[in-house]
């Protein structure tokens, strides 16, 4: 069979090339071109991906300058977050919070349960700028190791839901059948089931006062719905093409679930996880003041609020330096879940 050789020039300036069958197609100058740069010629490469220039591939950045490697979702949503305002400012009073509650001797040389009652309800005086609680403590040094307390409760209690609903959610909606109507029952049980009031049940027999109880409760109650998030995401990416392919070619369940539906899937479980963190802090706070959370000598929030609520009206200073602290710390939580929502969800690009 004679081998196909490469178009030559005619005489109207395009090219002939060879047919399989001996004869010759007539091609536009245009095509003669295109074919002569996929083999090498001045315009052009072997790699068919590289033909288009520089500045015009699917890795290159505004002004024709390529980053050496193929854009992801995870690389244009930290390209968005660095220019988001509202994710710098959480970020940096995050930041500060984690910085605070490693070391808080860095801003606070004092001990949070040294008090002296001759203190009481005072107010403000030089190095107790926060002024003194019920039982003559600094307010200052309680507020700032508190922060402790509230990070530790929320990282945790997010980290736990997170996982426990992700592989609970995720495993049902790749099998499917008789196992995600059972997982969709039991969600749905736990649904009904009411966060403050089941703390009340729960927590009132317990007599630790540690943090572990309130951590467990937290993820007793919050996996569902990461778990129906991380199902409808885990049902949504299992369907598309490359899934399928990867499936046709022979790869088993525990490859497909790691490999191509995890890294897909995990989007929304970490936004709202990230926005469920603020929510763990404030329900910390809300059942520590309830009596039924944290205990003393646990240095919380929300038992500082508990302990200031009865002197508003005389020492309004005992009751807003750590509400104001706690109001800070989930909003910076808040505001940092809606930009990485803002970043992860394509629909608002």
């Amino acid at each position: 069979m004679p081998e196909p050789q490469s178009p030559r020039p005619d005489d109207n300036g395009g090219a002939i090339a060879a047919t399989g069958a001996g004869g010759a197609m007539d091609l536009a100058t245009s095509e003669g071109g295109t074919l002569e740069r996929q083999r090498g010629g001045p315009d052009g490469g072997l790699d068919g991906g590289h033909g288009a220039g520089p500045g015009t591939g699917p890795d290159a950045r505004p002004g024709g300058e390529s980053t050496g490697r193929p854009r992801s979702l995870w690389s244009d949503a930290w390209r968005d977050l660095r220019r988001n305002p509202v994710f710098v400012l959480s970020g940096l009073v995050i930041v500060f919070l984690v910085l605070i509650s490693v070391w808080p001797s860095l801003i606070a040389s004092g001990n949070p349960l040294s008090c002296d009652l001759a203190r009481a309800q005072d107010g403000s005086r030089p190095g107790h700028p926060f002024g003194f609680n019920g039982q003559g403590c600094d307010v200052y040094t309680r507020t700032v190791h508190g922060a402790r307390t509230s990070v530790v409760v929320g990282v945790l209690a997010s980290l736990g839901v997170a996982v426990v609903g992700s592989v609970l959610g995720g495993l049902a909606g790749f099998h499917g059948g008789f196992w995600d109507a059972i997982l969709s029952r039991v969600t749905d049980i736990f649904f009904g089931i009411p966060v403050v009031l089941g703390g009340l049940v729960l927590l009132s027999v317990v007599t630790s006062s540690t943090v572990w109880p309130v951590i467990g409760f937290m993820v007793l109650l919050g996996w569902p719905q990461i778990s129906r998030i991380a199902r409808g995401s885990v049902i949504t990416v299992k369907q598309n093409d490359f899934v399928q392919a990867a499936r046709a070619l022979g790869a088993s369940g525990p490859r497909l679930m790691l490999r191509h539906i995890l890294p897909n899937a995990v989007a929304p479980v970490i936004v709202v996880a990230t926005i469920a963190l603020g929510t763990f802090i404030a329900l910390e706070a809300t059942l520590s003041y309830l009596g039924v959370g944290l205990k003393p000598p646990t240095v919380s929030w929300g038992i500082d609020i508990s302990d200031a609520s009865p002197y508003i009206r005389n020492s309004p200073h005992m009751l807003l330096w750590p509400a104001g602290a706690l109001a800070i710390t989930v909003l910076a939580f808040i505001m940092l879940g809606d930009a990485v929502r803002d970043a992860l969800d394509p629909k608002l690009r």
